[in-house]
């Protein structure tokens, strides 16, 4: 992968969470989200254990939280459905503010809020402090499936190609005076995700087929999965 992936994410750092191993990161991580996950909903003070707990780890890893925050708009979509559910869900009423709302769908949604957060805040902070071909070398050391460890990198190497391949397409549309101000020009914009969609999966195509012209029988070379290449015999592909 080359320089620039990741770097959207990646915080540079020379602090001791950036210089643990990847794999005993991931494995942090997936250990600190499966017990977010599974503590009860009404043990309020525990999360309030969990987001110490995380911000010693974001201290320790000297990335700012300003950094990590505006990054959470990932999660968006989860705290607009997590704050609906007191008005939509069912059960005894309770009144918060002059507003009625549902006890049930209070404690579900505040659920949902917490561990969403903490999980992502958990994530955001990996990525922030990991360089993603050493998340892939800590894959290959926990022993995930190679084809799927290939599919990850593969993502993260092209993930900047088509965002500015979709980047383009929208200039092009504004260029033509094209502006999505109801939903009359939504079918513009699904054509334009369909042929998005179209032309990468055809990139997919030309690049398997130049890797497999390359001698590729289902496994990469280790140093093309765990370290960064700018050689020319690598497998590039351009939109």
């Amino acid at each position: 992968m080359g320089a620039g992936h990741g770097h959207k994410l990646h915080f540079h750092g020379h602090s001791l969470i950036h210089r643990a191993p990847a794999h005993r990161k991931l494995i942090a991580l997936l250990g600190f989200v499966l017990l977010v996950v599974a503590t009860p909903r009404e043990w309020f003070a525990m999360y309030a254990v969990y987001l110490m707990m995380l911000g010693v780890v974001i201290a320790v890893s000297r990335v700012p939280p300003t950094y990590l925050l505006k990054r959470t708009v990932i999660e968006v979509p989860f705290v607009v459905f997590a704050l609906l559910l007191p008005f939509v869900a069912g059960g005894p009423q309770v009144e918060v503010w002059g507003l009625t709302l549902s006890e049930s769908g209070l404690l579900a949604g505040w659920g949902l809020l917490v561990k969403g957060t903490l999980g992502v805040l958990a994530s955001l902070t990996l990525a922030a402090t990991t360089e993603p071909h050493d998340l892939l070398a800590g894959l290959e050391r926990l022993r995930l499936p190679h084809l799927m460890v290939q599919i990850i990198g593969f993502m993260v190497r092209y993930l900047d190609v088509v965002t500015s391949q979709m980047r383009r397409m929208k200039v092009a549309r504004t260029s033509r005076g094209f502006s999505a101000r109801n939903p009359r020009h939504w079918s513009v914009l699904a054509r334009s995700a369909g042929a998005l969609f179209i032309r990468s999966y055809e990139r997919g195509e030309r690049v398997h087929l130049a890797m497999l012209s390359r001698g590729y029988t289902g496994r990469l070379p280790v140093e093309a999965t765990t370290r960064p290449t700018t050689r020319p015999s690598a497998v590039t592909e351009h939109p």
